[in-house]
């Protein structure tokens, strides 16, 4: 998955890797099958809870989240000893960047000399910065200057450097020719390593979602209970990571002693030898989950067939166990999130909450921006080329770095003071986070357009004169920024949530592990479900803790953004509610909620009609056609498919 080794393993290290992998296996799988159980649980109870009484407003794209290919020269640091030397490195759409010798090799299919997943990278852009980071690796005596020869190289200015730098990979250090070429491989590269990261958080799916969980559940038992950034990635590179992580102390100490050299060169060549037992350690991992995935499959079916059959009876049995546990703990919970929470909560939500509406402002001015320049176009020439190309362009806005920059930007406001907030609750995750929002405003930015675009071509027809027609998409451009800010509420909202949830989570779970001897037992015997493990007492406990610790991040959050009654009918969808229902209600609940739905979908449907008098379409047929316009991409820029991933 990267640059080719210099350090090869031996047979013999490769059998005890092997070992170490297999033994991860053996003990995640287990966390897995009932993290899965529990998630297709919670998953068909939620569709019978309450439900967002004014939904999604916008459309959702069904492009799938991609990087825009990006290729030109770059120079690389390669060879032993290293030297500057010329290649074409392409950056492709799932995330994936490679080098080739000459742009002809590229073109006529040739292999690359090398390539890496961007998966956990971290780009630097300060030569400075990336020799403290050698430095900091493997520290040089005086006495070991004189043998730093081989990498003097590095220590000779360089203009528009772009240095990759992982943990356990080959880092990665290329030079562009110009300013705006930097820049252009500069947010190419880190939209690529967002991407790769957050496969798995973008999923909703049942299956991701357990995966998750139980690679929490995995580290809980292992002793780590605190939240950081080793959850970003597919399934197989996030275990990957995880055993890596558990080897690296006695690996990095291990190699430094055997090489030679000293200083930056060995520091570069520990890089290099851990680059090789990754890539080991993620075939056997990737290998060992496709493996499970038939298995995985079944018993995804045979749980949602049998949670669908018994959904009143294990509701039932968790409502008793619900009640009865929160009865026993409810009292020592209170005392902690009085002692430890409720203190930084508010400052907590404020300083969330900030990068979160400064990033929503700025995909709102882009889009609004966006919209104005086309409404421009269709005024100068309804039928031109140049509006051809202006409506590819608009429907393209989400996928282009430099347009988006500006809203990536505002998500990472307040960084280091969100930092040091969340210090005292071991939470380390705040990339993720970052890397949470900057999807969000793709995300958002994407069903904007994609509803524009499906609204301008309902209404802009042959029927109407240049005046009427910009009069027409002035109304569209309305009718979206209503939808955009109902969207924008919720998205602020529920994003705020989930993040105090992650930062206050494994904490509070912590404390009250130690308080309140909760200690989940290794073996199955605490399943209240008979058969399966839909429904045990760690689940359960999970549940109420959650429950009572979202009651205060909602209290906090209406008191901030008001308790308007939307923000009310949001603060009811409490993910753990349904974990409350009484067993007598159980049917009630249904009934009810297949009720809301039915008025739901009357209420989404009263809504089109009334877009469809408001845009007063005449039966003619359209030459703008924007939406099938903007579909031109497919033969442009074609979205190469993301990674797989546990969904």
């Amino acid at each position: 998955m990267g640059a080719q080794p210099s350090c090869p393993l031996g047979r013999r290290q490769r059998q005890q890797l092997q070992g170490q992998v297999n033994g991860m296996l053996r003990t995640f799988l287990p966390c897995y099958r009932r993290q899965l159980a529990a998630a297709v649980l919670r998953h068909i109870s939620q569709e019978l809870g309450p439900q967002d009484p004014a939904g999604c407003q916008l459309s959702h794209t069904k492009k799938l989240p991609r990087v825009r290919e990006h290729q030109g020269p770059l120079t690389l640091l390669q060879g032993h000893p290293p030297q500057w030397q010329p290649t074409f490195c392409v950056l492709r759409g799932d995330g994936r960047l490679e080098w080739f010798s000459h742009k002809e090799n590229y073109e006529s299919g040739g292999c690359p000399l090398g390539f890496a997943a961007l998966t956990g990278y971290t780009l630097l852009t300060s030569q400075r910065e990336y020799l403290c980071l050698l430095d900091d690796l493997c520290p040089s005596s005086s006495g070991d200057l004189a043998l730093e020869e081989p990498l003097r190289v590095l220590e000779e200015p360089v203009s528009f450097a772009l240095f990759l730098v992982h943990p356990f990979r080959a880092h990665l250090c290329f030079c562009a020719r110009s300013r705006k070429a930097h820049r252009a491989w500069r947010l190419g590269l880190q939209g690529a390593i967002r991407l790769r990261a957050t496969v798995l958080q973008r999923s909703r799916a049942p299956a991701a979602c357990a995966f998750l969980d139980a690679v929490l559940l995995y580290r809980r038992r292992r002793g780590y209970a605190g939240g950081d950034d080793g959850i970003l990635g597919s399934d197989a590179e996030v275990l990957s990571a995880e055993l890596m992580r558990e080897l690296l102390p006695g690996l990095r100490a291990q190699t430094l002693r055997s090489l030679r050299g000293a200083g930056r060169a060995r520091a570069r060549a520990c890089a290099e030898f851990l680059d090789a037992v990754h890539t080991a350690v993620l075939a056997w991992a990737s290998s060992g989950l496709r493996a499970f995935q038939p298995e995985k499959d079944a018993l995804l079916a045979a749980l949602e067939r049998m949670v669908r059959a018994d959904l009143e009876q294990i509701l039932q049995q968790r409502a008793l166990g619900a009640r009865r546990i929160e009865a026993e703990i409810q009292g020592a919970v209170e005392a902690c999130l009085c002692q430890k929470v409720d203190p930084q909560l508010p400052q907590l939500t404020l300083a969330l909450l900030s990068p979160v509406e400064a990033t929503l402002r700025a995909v709102r001015t882009l889009l609004i921006q966006g919209m104005d320049r086309l409404c421009h176009y269709l005024r100068k020439n309804p039928s031109g080329t140049r509006l051809c190309r202006e409506v590819y362009e608009f429907g393209e806005i989400p996928w282009d770095p430099e347009l988006m920059q500006a809203c990536y930007r505002e998500a990472e406001r307040n960084h280091s003071h969100l930092v040091q907030l969340a210090k005292p609750f071991d939470f380390l995750g705040m990339r993720s986070l970052v890397f949470g929002a900057q999807d969000l405003a793709q995300q958002l930015m994407a069903a904007a357009v994609t509803t524009f675009l499906q609204l301008a071509d309902q209404c802009l027809t042959s029927a109407l004169d240049r005046s009427q027609a910009a009069e027409q998409l002035g109304k569209v451009r309305g009718l979206v920024l209503k939808k955009f800010t109902s969207d924008s509420e919720t998205t602020r909202w529920r994003f705020t949530r989930d993040c105090l949830l992650r930062i206050f989570w494994p904490f509070v779970w912590s404390q009250l592990r130690l308080r309140c001897n909760l200690e989940p037992p290794e073996v199955d015997g605490d399943i209240l479900a008979m058969g399966w493990q839909v429904l045990t007492t760690e689940g359960v406990y999970r549940d109420v803790i959650q429950g009572l610790l979202l009651q205060r991040i909602d209290r906090e959050l209406k008191k901030i953004l008001g308790a308007s009654d939307r923000a009310c009918s949001l603060a009811d969808c409490s993910v753990a509610q349904w974990v409350q229902e009484g067993a007598g209600n159980i049917q009630m609940t249904a009934v009810i909620s297949q009720r809301r739905k039915l008025t739901l979908s009357s209420k989404r449907e009263k809504e089109r009609e009334r877009e469809r008098d408001l845009l007063c379409r005449p039966n003619a047929a359209t030459p703008y056609n924007m939406a099938s316009k903007n579909s031109r991409e497919q033969s442009l820029d074609p979205p190469t498919p993301i990674l797989e991933d546990s969904g």
